[in-house]
C-alpha cells in the first residue's frame, strides 16, 4: 500500500462530500425559507454517514445545523 496515495484519496473524498454537501444544504435551506417552510430561526438536526465497501466501517455522525 502507498500511504500517500491512500491519504490522498481519503483527502479528496472527503473533500468532494463537504463542499457538495454544504451546497446542497445551503440550496435546500433556501429553497425552504422561499417556500416558508423554515423561518430563518431554526436548528436543524443532521446526520452524516460514512460506509466503506469491503471494510467492516459503518460512522455516524449527528450535529446541529443553525440558521441564526
Amino acid at each position: 500500500m502507498n500511504d500517500d496515495t491512500f491519504q490522498h484519496s481519503i483527502r479528496k473524498l472527503l473533500k468532494n462530500v463537504g463542499v457538495n454537501s454544504q451546497q446542497a444544504i445551503e440550496q435546500a435551506v433556501a429553497k425552504a425559507l422561499a417556500e416558508g417552510r423554515l423561518s430563518g430561526d431554526e436548528s436543524l438536526p443532521a446526520t452524516v454517514r460514512v460506509q466503506v465497501a469491503g471494510l467492516d466501517l459503518d460512522l455516524e455522525f449527528n450535529g446541529d445545523i443553525t440558521l441564526e
